[in-house]
C-alpha cells in the first residue's frame, strides 16, 4: 500500500517560494490501478516523482508497504525503490543498444545472472519478441513504450508508476499501451499509479481516481463516481471538456444517472406517460471496469406543473438524477 500524508513540495525561486504541492493526502490500495489527473501544472508530476523520491517532499511522509521512504538511509532506499519502477512520456531508451540490451540494462545494474533470460521473457509478455535485436530507431512509438515497460519490470516491482506515459502516442497506440498495462495489473497484481491530462485515459484503465488542481487534492473517489457526480468546477471540466455545447448560462437542468442495472427506456417513457417534450443537451456512456455506467442532460421543461410532474414521475421509478446549472458546463 502507498500511503501519501500530508506531503507538500516547494521551490526556491528567483521571485520566491513556489508551491508545487499542498499538504497532498492520497491512499491508494496494493492492486489499484489509480489515476491522478489535472491540468498542465496543477502539481501532478511533481507528486508522482515524489512517490518514489526523485523529488524529496519539503514535508510529509511517503510511506510503501509501512515503510516511510522519507526518513530511510541510502541502502533502504534503494532496496524499497526496486518495488517501485517507473515510465515516462519520452521512453528514455539507449539508442546504441538493442531491444533486448536496454531490458538487460536494470539486471546488469543488480548483476542479475539470469537476466538475459528474464529479459528475453518480458520482451515476450510485451509483444516483442520478434524485436530483441533491433534498435530504438527501428521501433515505433508504441513499441518504444513497451521496451520501456518490459525493461521497468526487471526488478520485479510491486508498484508501476507511469508520468504521462501515452501523451505522446496516437490514440490507437494509446489504447493498446493501456490494454497491456491493465493485462500487466491482472496477472501480476501490479498497483500501476497514472498521471495524465486526458480523461478518457483514465476512464480507459483506472478504479479510482484523483484530482489535482492549483497543488492540492480536491476531489477523489472510485472512478464510476467521479465520472457520473463530479462535484468540483475543475472535475467537471475535465470530465465534459470538449463534450457539450452550452447555448446560455444560468439554464437549469435534469441529470439522470445508469449504472449498467437498467434497461428501461426512460427519456422514451416521460415522453409518452407524462407528455412532456425534452431536449436533450448531454448524453454519453462508458464502460468502465466492464459495467456500462451512462448519463443524460436535458433541459427542465418550461412550466413548472411539467417540472413537478417530470419530478414525481422521476421519483416514482427511482431513477437517479440530479438538477443542475448549465454553467458547469460552460
Amino acid at each position: 500500500m502507498i500511503e501519501i500524508r500530508n506531503v507538500s513540495k516547494i521551490y526556491e525561486t528567483r521571485q520566491g517560494a513556489f508551491t508545487a504541492l499542498n499538504n497532498v493526502s492520497l491512499a491508494i490500495a496494493d492492486g489499484d490501478v489509480f489515476g491522478i489527473i489535472g491540468l498542465s501544472g496543477a502539481g501532478k508530476s511533481t507528486l508522482v516523482r515524489c512517490i518514489n523520491l526523485l523529488e524529496k517532499p519539503s514535508s510529509g511522509s511517503i510511506i510503501i508497504d509501512g515503510e516511510d521512504l522519507t526518513t530511510a538511509d541510502k541502502a533502504k532506499l534503494r532496496t524499497m525503490r526496486r518495488k517501485v519502477s517507473m515510465i515516462f512520456q519520452q521512453f528514455n531508451l539507449l539508442q546504441q543498444r538493442t531491444v533486448l540490451k536496454n531490458v538487460e540494462l536494470a539486471g546488469e545494474i543488480d548483476k542479475n545472472p539470469r537476466r538475459r533470460e528474464k529479459a528475453i521473457e518480458l520482451l515476450t509478455t510485451v509483444g516483442l519478441k520478434d524485436k530483441l535485436d533491433s534498435y530504438p530507431s527501428e521501433l515505433s512509438g508504441g513499441q518504444q513504450q513497451r521496451v520501456a515497460i518490459a525493461r521497468a519490470l526487471m526488478t520485479d516491482p510491486e508498484v508501476l508508476l507511469c508520468d504521462e506515459a501515452t501523451s505522446a502516442l496516437d490514440p490507437e497506440t494509446t489504447k493498446s499501451i493501456l490494454a497491456l498495462l491493465k493485462d500487466l495489473n491482472r496477472k501480476l497484481g501490479l498497483t500501476i499509479v497514472i498521471i495524465s491530462h486526458q480523461m478518457s485515459v483514465i476512464e480507459a484503465i483506472c478504479n479510482k481516481v484523483a484530482i489535482i488542481d492549483n497543488a492540492e487534492i480536491v476531489e477523489e473517489g472510485e472512478l464510476q463516481n467521479v465520472f457520473l457526480s463530479p462535484k468540483m468546477p475543475i472535475t467537471k471540466r475535465l470530465v465534459y471538456s470538449g463534450r457539450v455545447n452550452a447555448a446560455v448560462r444560468g439554464e437549469k437542468l435534469v441529470k439522470l444517472l445508469f449504472d449498467g442495472t437498467t434497461d428501461q427506456p426512460v427519456i422514451t417513457h416521460i415522453i409518452q406517460e407524462c407528455n412532456i417534450l425534452l431536449s436533450v443537451f448531454y448524453a454519453e456512456t462508458k464502460v468502465i471496469n466492464d459495467v456500462t455506467y451512462g448519463q443524460i442532460i436535458f433541459r427542465l421543461p418550461y412550466y413548472d406543473e411539467d417540472i413537478e410532474k417530470l419530478r414525481a414521475y422521476l421519483d416514482e421509478k427511482g431513477v437517479a438524477y440530479e438538477e443542475v446549472d448549465s454553467d458547469d458546463f460552460c
